[in-house]
């Protein structure tokens, strides 16, 4: 139910964004093509392709067949069962919106595809895939993980062929950023970018990752709900101008003078043609085997280009933030945290009530985030769970799950914003009323964990794989832990999910100076409630021990103190905790005014 004190949210929607009922007939139209095409497995990745919590409609082809809309997950579709293989993330999530009658959830492990998917063929049979959808490195990691049990070919996508109703691909205007967001010109990055491929023996680099060609050239769109990405692929030769392939609608003479001079723009449909010559011409073209499509690689290979497989050469420097970069990230998070305090501040007011919901909740966050004129979207889908929902890590409230936030529940909002000067992502969750001493107690060990983490001082060279267990070591002591990442990267108004860099056992690269992370531990007691608290944070040189690296806090919102158990804290975390609170009021407390002003005082206030 929308709070009708607000305008309806323009962010988000609250309909159900697939039905499980047409998984059966779905996956029925797709059987009718086995005997021409065999078997066949789908991915919620677009042609692009896009790694990102969202696509365009037009790529949702999980969720056309399936239901499930979460933002990773394979479909394998065999002649007589069909398999959705999913990470801890949406175990709950999963099973809740596709036909578990027709499709079997399967949790596995994050990072490749999982080898099960051989269960649905034959041994010995054969499982189709759309090689643009699919990386090189997965599909070899796939096949050596089956062996002789099943042979993977490339085909086209059988979803393609029954999907009558598909929307069409996005078209949305294209924004060149100036030097004071961006930092850094785009043919300074170029430069930087044909230096490493020098440096690599490549001839060429082939991007696909949006991420990377919208920071390589200072763009941005609105092609993906939530993220400002520019969908297409660029070539970057080791001398000269690179080109970037778009759809001709997106390429207006206003795009092609702001890049002149910095790129070719040219027709997306040119891009084939393009690698076909690359490997005429006998060059070594640089892919990434992780991110590009295994389409790509083929057609480089088959015209006879040497492949040189190496990480994307832009997500590294990408995710070391400028100074300008960063100005704008802590800007965001003051805008974003004077909507905080206004929205914490009613909540506090209306919770014990019982008459907020979570759909309301929603509304009422994007409603203050929106008084800025600078915040144009939100940079995913705000999960509000309020009771046993905040147990669900990623749930997203539909008109058909809303439900009243009854006194003394705990409420776990998970949020962020684009604005034009940043991306946020923040987590707090919220006392109703009174809490149990078990609620006190998670909160406070989720609370020390997040602490852990803000106060970590580290020799340089060190990984998040390396700091995860600072964030998860109080929960183990009591025997309970969080099956997510303590902290993923952010781009700088771009993807609030971004690489090569985290805090979890499966991030290994070193942490570096301009790095921003999320900080995120949990606790989640399935039917009952979630617990999580987030802040953003920015690698930076410490200031006390040379060679050592440490955190900086950018985001700026109160952590609810009547969850926390004073006694389980030491004296270092409470002194973390009061300064944290003071530089909250010090930065949020002069730009609100009234009653939540008079709130944020007490909600920063010492302990």
């Amino acid at each position: 139910m929308t709070d009708q004190t607000f305008p309806p949210a323009i962010f988000q929607s609250f309909e159900e964004k697939a039905d499980p009922k047409m998984s059966r007939p779905a996956s029925r139209r797709c059987g009718r093509l086995w005997p021409r095409r065999g078997s066949m497995g789908s991915r919620c990745h677009a042609p692009m392709p896009i790694v990102a919590e969202s696509v365009p409609a037009s790529e949702a082809r999980l969720a056309y067949l399936t239901g499930f809309t979460g933002s990773a997950g394979i479909a394998m579709v065999g002649k007589k069962k069909a398999g959705l293989f999913i990470d801890s993330r949406y175990t709950l999530q999963a099973p809740a919106q596709t036909d578990t009658a027709k499709v079997s959830v399967h949790e596995v492990m994050q990072g490749g595809l999982p080898v099960e998917i051989g269960d649905y063929v034959p041994k010995g049979g054969t499982i189709r895939y759309d090689p643009r959808l699919h990386t090189p490195g997965e599909i070899r990691d796939l096949q050596a993980k089956l062996g002789k049990r099943a042979k993977l070919m490339p085909g086209p996508n059988l979803i393609d062929a029954i999907w009558k109703d598909r929307p069409g691909a996005p078209v949305s205007p294209i924004e060149v950023l100036g030097h004071n967001r961006a930092g850094k010109t785009a043919p300074d990055k170029i430069a930087d970018i044909q230096a490493r491929s020098v440096h690599d023996g490549a001839d060429a680099a082939v991007l696909t990752l949006p991420e990377s060609i919208c920071w390589l050239f200072n763009i941005r769109g609105r092609d993906v709900p939530n993220t400002p990405f520019v969908l297409g692929f660029a070539v970057v030769p080791r001398k000269g101008e690179p080109t970037l392939y778009l759809d001709p609608a997106k390429i207006t003479p206003e795009l092609s003078k702001a890049l002149d001079g910095v790129a070719k723009v040219v027709s997306s449909k040119n891009l084939p043609a393009a690698l076909a010559k690359l490997g005429k011409d006998k060059k070594s073209v640089l892919i990434d085997p992780a991110t590009a499509p295994e389409a790509i690689a083929a057609t480089l290979k088959s015209a006879g280009a040497a492949l040189i497989e190496k990480r994307d050469p832009v997500l590294l420097p990408k995710s070391r933030k400028n100074e300008a970069e960063l100005a704008g990230m802590r800007e965001a998070h003051k805008l974003d945290g004077a909507a905080l305090a206004k929205f914490l501040a009613r909540f506090d007011d209306k919770a014990p009530s019982g008459k907020l919901t979570e759909i309301g909740i929603v509304t009422a966050l994007e409603a203050f985030r929106r008084e800025d004129e600078t915040c144009v979207d939100a940079s995913f889908d705000t999960i509000s769970g309020a009771g046993g929902n905040g147990a669900i890590v990623h749930y997203r409230v539909t008109d058909k799950t809303d439900r009243q936030l009854k006194p003394g529940e705990l409420m776990l909002v998970d949020s962020g914003a684009q604005y034009l000067s940043g991306t946020t992502d923040i987590t707090r969750t919220m006392a109703s009323g009174a809490a149990t001493d078990e609620q006190r107690d998670r909160f406070t060990r989720v609370l020390k964990g997040m602490i852990a983490i803000s106060m970590a001082r580290f020799p340089k060279g060190t990984s998040g794989a390396q700091l995860d267990v600072l964030a998860r070591q109080f929960l183990w002591q009591d025997g309970v832990t969080y099956n997510h990442g303590t902290g993923h990267g952010v781009g700088a108004y771009l993807g609030v999910h971004e690489g090569p860099i985290g805090i979890s056992l499966r991030y290994t690269l070193p942490l570096e100076v301009g790095n921003v992370l999320s900080n995120e531990p949990g606790y989640y007691k399935t039917g009952e409630y979630g617990i999580r608290i987030e802040n953003l944070i920015v690698v930076v040189e410490s200031a006390k021990a040379p060679g050592f690296s440490e955190f900086e806090t950018l985001t700026l919102a109160p952590i609810d103190r009547r969850l926390i158990d004073v006694e389980m804290l030491t004296a270092g975390e409470r002194d973390w905790l009061n300064a944290y609170h003071q530089r909250v009021w010090s930065q949020i407390g002069p730009v609100v005014t009234g009653a939540v002003k008079d709130w944020l005082k007490a909600a920063t206030a010492g302990i």
